[in-house]
Formats: C-alpha cells, structure tokens, sequence
C-alpha cells in the first residue's frame, strides 16, 4: 500500500469510511458506507460526487499543435469550436487502441485533454514522441479532477457556479468557485447529465466539502461509477476496448471526424488510418455487443460466449447487476454472425451454460443536456 498514490482527496475518503483499493497506481475509494447499489441508484436519482482525479491532465499548446494532433487523432480540430469537446480514442500503428481521451478546446493554439488513469504514462510518453519542436505539451499535475454526476447536478453547481447553466453536453467554461480557478466542461461517463470539474489541487478538498454540503450530493466510489457506465453501454479501457483491438469492432467509428473517414474530405492521414479503414472494408470479424442475461445470476468479464451448439464464439469484457434495471447485464464481443439484436447466446457460469439475449445499447437511456 506504501507504494499507492493518494489523491488530494483522500483524507476525506478515509474520514467518510470509504473502502479503499488499489486502483491505477492510486489509493481510491471504490465504495462509502451506504453502499454501491445505494450510490448508484443516488446518482441516478439525485447527485454523485466522484474523485476522479488518478486520471490524466494535459495542455497542448503551439504555432502547429492542430497538425500535431491530427497526426495523432481521427480528429478535425479546425472545425472543433472554442470550448466545446469531443470524444475520441488514440490509435496504434496496428490500428488498436492505445486510449480513449476527451479533448477540450481551451484556444486558438490549445487544448486541453484528459487520459485514463491507467494510461497516461503511456499516453504521455506517445504524444511526447511525436511533438513537433513548437508543439509543448503541460501535464497538469497539480490539478485534480471531480466529476458530479447526476439529474440534480446543475441545480447544485449552478448555486457556485450559474455559469454553468448555460453549457450543453460536450461544453466547458472557466469559472471562479470559492477562489479557485475551475475549468468546467458538461460531461461524465455515467450516462447521466453532469459536470467534471478540474481544479487546482489545493483548492480540491474545499470544493468537494461545499459540494457535499448540498443534501443532494452523496460521495459515490468505482464501484458505482463501473455499473453506472456499463448501464450507460459505456467502454472501460482494458477491458471492452485495448491495444489489440480495432475502433471498427469497438463500435467507436462514430467517434471519428467525417472528414476524416475513409469516404472524407481529408480522409486518413493519422497512425494506424489505413489498417482501420481496411478493416472497416472487410468488415470486423468480431462486435462489441450488449447482453442481457435471462435470470439473475451474474455474468462476470472472462466468461466464454457460447452459441446453441456450445461453440465458442466469444468473450464478456465487461458484467456486473444492474441496479437500475435488477437485473445482471453485460457486454463482450462476439463472432459478427451472432451479433445481431435478438440473438441467443450462452455465457459458461462455472461449466454450465447461461442463456443471454443479444441487443442494443445503452440498457439505460442516456440522459445527456443537449439543450
């Protein structure tokens, strides 16, 4: 445990009696008192407060930071507003996954980006490889991260912040909160509406404390923040999505910029464009799916997919109960020919088959503020 990383909120995790595990290096709550069925169903229903600051922080910023970056990213960043963001993922020469990031445009010549917890010293030491001498790349390590999730989000952060009301999915704004510098973007990964909120280390616990003083804000830890976004249809990093596999079975070619597609008017042209694009022609081989398990035992990640013959055709990369729905969902990829709404399948449950429906995602309806 010596050699876990704190957060600057940890103190106040161990004083609300979180249970504490390793999780990316960190030292992180993964569920409070009340329980993860109790925080997920009170973000659902009200509003979370997630300490998400083990994830990655970083500045971009240059004459040629664009050119950079589209190297790098299925991106148009031309046409990506001031203060608006976009969801993407950081491919590999194989065109694998290395990462899923979040880009912000903070200006003219900057951006903002947040890497998953487990990533970021790989993501780093990619971007560092490929800058350009004019681009500078600023990890904001002296920032943490909270995201407050949930339908009572912008009521709560609205009365700090009325700034805040005016911002849609996907948008972000400075803001002065208690003094603090916060830079604060509409977005989450919970499906709920919601906020994350980067702020100065220092300035961290103070926020978190006010927050927590409206009785709609309840501490909510990984745990719920797992079912919350597998609800959400949602992928996890290593495990529905990873340097093996491609965007095309993923099921993230939405997420790469029209011009930048393989029909675009500046088609490719980023590492890994055309062993993406090859895929996309020849078709996956295999798809990332939705399950929903008949019955209520769970379906944990690892289990074998199975068709009516007990042939493999599979695997769960992510499972768990739904408290939303109680009811135990999953996700995993499956033979392309099996992965049509409305099959039947079978997840292996300690040597015994368990008969799964395939569908769509998300299980839970999204609930995103898009105006």
């Amino acid at each position: 445990m010596s050699d876990l990383l704190p957060t600057p909120l940890h103190a106040m995790h161990l004083q609300a009696g979180a249970k504490m595990v390793p999780f990316a290096g960190y030292d992180m709550p993964v569920q409070y008192p009340s329980g993860i069925k109790s925080e997920h169903l009170h973000t659902r229903s009200a509003a979370g407060l997630f300490d998400v600051s083990h994830m990655g922080q970083g500045l971009f910023e240059g004459a040629d930071v664009r050119q950079v970056l589209e190297k790098l990213l299925p991106l148009d960043l031309e046409e990506l507003p001031l203060n608006h963001s976009v969801y993407t993922f950081l491919p590999n020469a194989e065109g694998g996954i290395i990462d899923d990031l979040i880009v912000t445009r903070w200006g003219p010549e900057a951006y903002f980006v947040v890497f998953n917890a487990a990533c970021k010293t790989g993501d780093i030491a990619h971007f560092r490889a490929h800058l350009s001498a004019t681009t500078r790349l600023q990890v904001l390590d002296d920032r943490a991260l909270l995201a407050l999730q949930g339908p009572q989000a912008e009521a709560v952060l609205s009365r700090l912040a009325p700034a805040v009301k005016a911002l849609v999915f996907m948008t972000g704004c400075r803001v002065s909160i208690d003094g603090a510098d916060c830079y604060v973007t509409r977005s989450g990964y919970t499906g709920e509406d919601g906020f994350e909120i980067s702020v100065p280390a220092a300035a961290a616990p103070g926020l978190a404390q006010t927050l927590l003083n409206d009785p709609a804000v309840n501490w909510v830890g990984l745990g719920a923040r797992d079912s919350l976004r597998l609800e959400a249809g949602l992928c996890l990093y290593g495990h529905d999505m990873d340097a093996q596999r491609s965007p095309v079975e993923a099921g993230l070619m939405w997420s790469v910029a029209k011009s930048r597609r393989a029909d675009g008017a500046r088609a490719g042209n980023f590492i890994g464009a055309d062993k993406i694009f090859a895929c996309q022609a020849q078709g996956a081989r295999e798809k990332r799916v939705g399950l929903r398990v008949n019955g209520k035992a769970p379906v944990r990640e690892g289990a074998d997919i199975v068709d009516a013959a007990g042939e493999l055709i599979g695997k769960v990369t992510s499972g768990g109960f739904a408290p939303s729905l109680a009811a135990p969902i999953a996700m995993g990829y499956v033979k392309a020919e099996h992965a049509a709404p409305g099959s039947s399948v079978a997840a292996m449950v300690r040597g015994k088959p368990l008969a799964m429906t395939v569908c769509k995602t998300p299980f839970v309806p999204q609930r995103y503020y898009r105006g």
